[in-house]
């Protein structure tokens, strides 16, 4: 049960790129070296895309071996497979990770326990409705990271703001 991802480390100190790489070579059991460039979108720090291929669990099992260190904003990705659905991870330093289950097609996947459970918190008055379904989607990752997503070196830096 094979799939294909991709690790995106969209922000790290300098000073982690080295433990970023040994974090991943532990997980593949083989020397990682990464190809790192400057991250405009937040001076002072680095950014590296690493795509991988193996077991379905190797998403998760990077995602847990990066999570946590500060100052650290990545995402990893799985394809889904004949056996496994396809799976994302988000992280930033304010939000944590998030964690979702995704389709053939990239879509996100909510089960429906978790928005019966929205409903519910919402009926009673304990949440807004739109904003839980917005954090089983992801958005506030999303738009914490969508700048870092694009801000690719010698690529401008555009900070998009809704206006109401």
């Amino acid at each position: 049960m094979t799939t294909r991802g991709v690790l995106y480390v969209h922000s790290a100190p300098r000073a982690l790129c080295p433990h970023v790489e040994w974090a991943i070579a532990g997980v593949l059991g083989t020397r990682v070296g990464l190809d790192w460039t400057r991250q405009p979108a937040a001076p002072g720090t680095w950014r590296s895309e690493f795509s991988w291929q193996g077991q379905a669990s190797i998403a998760s099992k990077l995602a847990s071996a990066l999570r946590g260190w500060q100052l650290l904003r990545f995402e990893v990705t799985a394809e889904p497979s004949a056996n496994a659905e396809g799976e994302r991870y988000s992280c930033t330093p304010e939000l944590g990770i998030f964690h979702a289950v995704t389709g053939i097609h990239g879509d996100i996947m909510i089960p429906e326990d978790r928005l019966r459970a929205a409903l519910v918190r919402s009926q009673r008055g304990e949440s807004d409705l739109e904003s839980d379904v917005a954090k089983l989607l992801g958005k506030p990752w999303d738009d914490e990271l969508e700048t870092f997503r694009h801000a690719g070196e010698g690529a401008p830096v555009r900070w998009l703001h809704q206006v109401v």
